[in-house]
């Protein structure tokens, strides 16, 4: 199979379009470009950088010739409905066959090459290629993200000639050719290009890297290489790693240093203003702490080993810290306590306040929540209201990523204890899947109130997220309660919290069942199925605690995934179809408790008897949150209920003995149903 290769290269695409370009272009070539070339492409590769993005594959080299039928009029229909498809297919009336009660039109389809077929297709896939932003230039009416300056299209190492304008109007002179371009400052000029392969080789010659993985592995290790061989480790981040690997085609790796004036700045200030500002790496020492230096990766090898480019980026990141020096001496001036005043001025939500009146919220849900965990209420309502005091700083104005942050400095200074200060830094935790969570129970009650008071306050006004969208971030507030619940091991009954803070039954249920639902998600991406943890919850009583319902679900699992545990299913479904039928045909529930008089045989009695020292060890086990003893309790039943099933006909001819045994069969659902129910398993 012939190779198809495809390069796009324009001005500098942002780092961040770049991976999801090429893979959108691949799609759109492949389902419309190449749709007929069939089979599929195959070894597609996909690169993307700075100034390119390409797709490679291997596909057929051409389209065979076939046949294609178009159902016309029925047979009788008006003349006039007959001409019309005539005229839209351009055919004629001898070309019309009967087939049943319809005409057809059968008509050959000649081959295609796959160079006709893709010189036609590409430019309307170019065409409607469509970016997060795009751009005009010259006076052409094509978009693109910057400006196209070349393009590369080879089929089998042969140019698939094609041009980008469209019709006489069109102005754009972009043409398809072999030949592509290196290193904008290193390697300027064209150079023809054979294949994929070729391509890659060329531009390695004149420094560009085009696969990104491999430019995001050189640049990984240059920076770890750099940083050891000063004595300094790299700090993680891999947003950056990934946003650098977009702005370099040849990445070298420089380190700089920090003015000792600037050592005495938070970590989190220094670090985040390097990243924002100028894509710097932080390094630490071998403590752990800031080193004096930063690393980054410059586009260019400098012929004076990157000596001045050095000391212009030393220069420029000592003002961007001496900004950073001055906001953090000014908003020391002012206490933190005296700042949550100002937020009067700043709105949370129209319909909910401003972050005052949260302020306010935070204050007294931070003081019920750490009454139920073992936290010290006075400090966690402190803790509360000040929580949000930091949004009023110039620290966090220029950098709002370390809100949270700069009141956990700023409470240290103010002489706050220390529980109070990390409570506030760790309130917004965890922001992502990979975050810590907050383990003091101070900071857990301040960081369970701030999300909850989002769920339930946006719930209130009708906010809860859609399909469409979720703009407040209630599904992210969501899983962050689960997991502050699980890791920490709280047996937190959280419809409770939410009513005893103001809100009705209403809101609460709503609260609890979006949190239920992630954690159903949560559960299934952890292999428990989802139809076990559903049974799980309807059968607890305290269906709100997350906890329970985890450990629950988990028993559950185990249970079913037992001999055990599917032949109880099997005899569960047995008693409960039989009800269903008999119940239907009898108008009435047979509920209550049979009666021991009317037990004919052993298998009835032991069975009552079985069920009766069952939902007791069940009860006292839930009570006592004792899983593995429901558990116990609930397997003993399943040799008296084959037993049962075995010796005993349910519909005795006798209307009174019958209905005694289907009261029995009853108590096998219900009982059955206090562990969990099982009328949710599927399968």
């Amino acid at each position: 199979m012939p190779e198809f290769f495809l390069e796009l290269l324009s001005e500098e695409i942002p780092a961040g379009m770049q991976e999801r370009a090429a893979e959108l272009l691949y799609k759109a070539v492949v389902t419309e470009a190449l749709s007929a070339l069939q089979p599929s492409p195959v070894n597609p590769s996909m690169f993307w950088g700075p100034r390119r993005i390409a797709i490679a594959a291997h596909v057929n080299a051409e389209v065979p010739a076939g046949e294609k039928v178009e159902r016309g009029p029925r047979i009788g229909a008006p003349e006039a409905a007959v001409q019309g498809f005539l005229r839209k297919h351009g055919a004629r009336p001898e070309d019309l066959q009967e087939e049943g009660e319809y005409f057809v039109l059968r008509r050959r389809i000649p081959g295609k090459s796959a160079t006709e077929l893709i010189a036609i297709e590409l430019p309307k896939v170019l065409w409607r290629f469509s970016w997060p932003k795009s751009m005009r230039w010259g006076e052409s009416q094509f978009l693109w993200v910057r400006p196209l300056r070349r393009i590369v299209c080879l089929l089998d190492g042969a140019v698939v000639p094609f041009a980008l304008r469209q019709g006489e109007d069109d102005a754009h002179g972009l043409r398809a050719s072999n030949e592509t371009e290196g290193h904008r400052f290193l390697a300027p000029g064209a150079v023809a290009v054979r294949s994929a392969a070729d391509w890659q080789a060329r531009l390695y010659e004149r420094f560009v890297i085009a696969d990104a993985k491999e430019r995001r592995a050189r640049i990984a290790q240059g920076l770890q290489e750099a940083a050891a061989r000063r004595g300094f480790a790299l700090a993680p981040d891999e947003g950056l790693l990934d946003e650098v690997t977009g702005l370099v085609e040849w990445p070298v790796v420089l380190i700089g240093r920090i003015d000792p004036a600037f050592m005495d700045l938070p970590p989190e200030v220094m670090q985040v203003s390097m990243r924002m500002h100028q894509r710097y790496f932080a390094l630490t020492d071998a403590s752990g702490k800031p080193a004096p230096a930063f690393a980054f990766v410059a586009n260019t090898a400098a012929p004076d080993g990157g000596a001045a480019i050095i000391a212009g980026n030393e220069r420029v990141l000592r003002a961007r810290f001496a900004d950073a020096r001055h906001l953090w001496d000014q908003d020391r001036k002012v206490r933190l306590e005296s700042r949550v005043e100002k937020l009067k001025s700043m709105v949370f939500h129209a319909k909910l306040g401003t972050q005052y009146d949260r302020a306010e919220r935070l204050k007294d849900l931070a003081g019920r929540i750490a009454g139920t965990i073992g936290a010290d209420q006075a400090l966690a309502e402190r803790a509360g209201w000040l929580a949000k005091a930091d949004l009023t700083t110039g620290m966090v104005g220029e950098f709002p990523e370390l809100q949270g942050v700069m009141g956990y400095y700023y409470a240290l200074n103010d002489g706050e204890s220390p529980l109070v200060a990390r409570a506030i830094r760790d309130h917004y935790l965890p922001k992502g899947a990979s975050d810590a969570v907050p383990t003091e129970p101070l900071s857990i009650a301040v960081a369970l109130a701030d999300k909850i008071d989002q769920l339930a306050g946006f719930f209130s006004i009708g906010e809860a997220p859609t399909g469409a969208g979720d703009p407040y971030a209630l599904r992210r507030a969501a899983l962050g309660v689960i997991r502050i619940i699980r890791e920490n091991r709280l047996p937190l009954n959280l419809q409770p919290i939410i009513i005893g803070f103001g809100y009705g039954n209403k809101v609460s249920s709503s609260v609890v069942v979006f949190i239920l639902e992630r954690l159903f998600i949560q559960l299934r991406e952890e292999g428990l199925p989802y139809d076990v943890v559903r049974a799980a919850i309807a059968a607890s009583e305290e269906a709100d605690n997350v906890l329970r319902v985890v450990e629950r679900a988990k028993v559950v699992a185990n249970l079913l995934g037992s001999e055990t545990g599917a032949d109880l299913l099997t005899a569960y479904r047995r008693a409960v179809n039989i009800l269903r039928i008999e119940e239907g045909r009898d108008g009435r529930f047979y509920e209550g408790t049979p009666d021991p008089r009317l037990f004919q045989l052993p298998e009835e009695k032991n069975l009552n008897d079985a069920l009766n020292e069952a939902q007791e060890a069940i009860a006292e086990a839930a009570h006592a949150e004792r899983f593995l003893d429901e558990v116990r309790a609930m397997a003993s039943l399943r040799e008296p209920i084959d037993a049962f099933f075995a010796k005993v006909t349910v519909n005795a001819p006798e209307p009174e003995l019958r209905h005694n045994r289907l009261k029995l069969l009853s108590r096998i659902r219900d009982t059955m149903n206090r562990f969990a129910d099982f009328s949710r398993i599927e399968g």
